[in-house]
């Protein structure tokens, strides 16, 4: 015995953010070598386990990133730049430009990222949703084979998506909705979305792809707004006012929640695209994966305790 570790090195960008924190404790249960990339690894360390290895790398600057994913087998790419920054989606190009170089001079074998939902071919599709395809379609271009998971909104007490929820029902009685609050999505609960990360690394090797994910149940965000109301014992009234426009929204948005105003408007700008599943291979792919519908999604997040 050489003392040479045998297990494999799993490396996971974007730790300190809601999925990232949930898929770490995850993957140190599993017989790998767990590596975790983070700006500041002082901020990290304490919230993953004494067998973690955290380096310091950043992925917009690209001569970090070698000596992280030195040696690594499956490399979990979670990051997400999107801010009230104009260029948010060159940021977010240039980043997954960097990792993938990385990776390919590295001999990654494969990338997990998490993505977004929505039909490419849709000449409406919201700059946040056509960036987060792009990222896609630069990490499988490295030649390094990429599954890129999509993901309609995810329903978990730390989730963006699922916060705006809450503090919109919350916080308002009555709520003047645009029409974009019909527009269909396949929320999926944290755990299941965890679930097919988690599997993902077990895949047998192959082709880069996408494999669109997604709950139980295909729902509107306004029917969210009521399911998130009911669980709480909450009376709400919406009433469906077509001209208001996404930017007007988001700058309703932030009268309720401005510190969430940057991010939050790129994602109700989103709202207007349908994220539903239309390729449902992911059921074969992983079928031990059952994903759980809306009401159950939403029990579970209202459980946690930052909910």
């Amino acid at each position: 015995m050489d003392g040479t570790p045998t297990e494999p090195l799993v490396l996971v960008t974007g730790g300190s953010g809601y999925v990232g924190g949930r898929l770490v404790p995850l993957l140190e249960r599993l017989p790998v070598r767990v590596r975790c990339l983070a700006r500041d690894p002082a901020q990290l360390r304490p919230r993953v386990g004494p067998a973690t290895e955290v380096v310091k790398g950043d992925v917009l600057a690209p001569g970090s990133l070698d000596a992280a994913l030195r040696g690594v087998h499956t490399a979990y790419y979670l990051v997400h730049l999107m801010s009230d920054a104009a260029d948010f989606a060159a940021r977010d190009r240039d980043a997954a430009a960097n990792f993938a170089d990385a990776a390919e001079r590295a001999g990654v074998r494969r990338i997990v990222y998490l993505g977004g939902l929505g039909d490419a071919a849709d000449p409406d599709l919201s700059p946040h949703l056509r960036s987060r395809h792009e990222v896609g379609r630069v990490l499988r271009a490295s030649g390094v084979e990429t599954l890129e998971l999509r993901a309609s909104m995810v329903v978990g007490a730390g989730s963006l998506s699922f916060q705006l929820v809450r503090s919109l029902t919350e916080r308002l009685p009555v709520m003047l909705c645009p029409r974009w609050l019909a527009t269909p999505a396949q929320p999926i609960a944290v755990d299941d979305v965890l679930a097919y990360l988690v599997a993902a690394r077990d895949r047998p090797p192959g082709a880069s792809r996408v494999i669109e994910v997604g709950g139980a149940d295909v729902v509107s965000y306004g029917g969210l707004i009521r399911e998130y109301a009911r669980q709480r014992g909450l009376w709400r009234l919406l009433i469906p006012v077509p001209v208001l426009t996404p930017y007007l929204s988001g700058l309703w948005l932030a009268l309720v929640t401005p510190t969430q105003f940057a991010v939050g408007r790129h994602l109700i700008e989103g709202l207007r695209n349908p994220t539903v599943v239309r390729d449902k291979s992911a059921l074969d792919l992983f079928p031990a994966i059952r994903p759980v519908g809306v009401s159950e999604a939403m029990r579970r997040a209202l459980a946690e305790p930052s909910a």
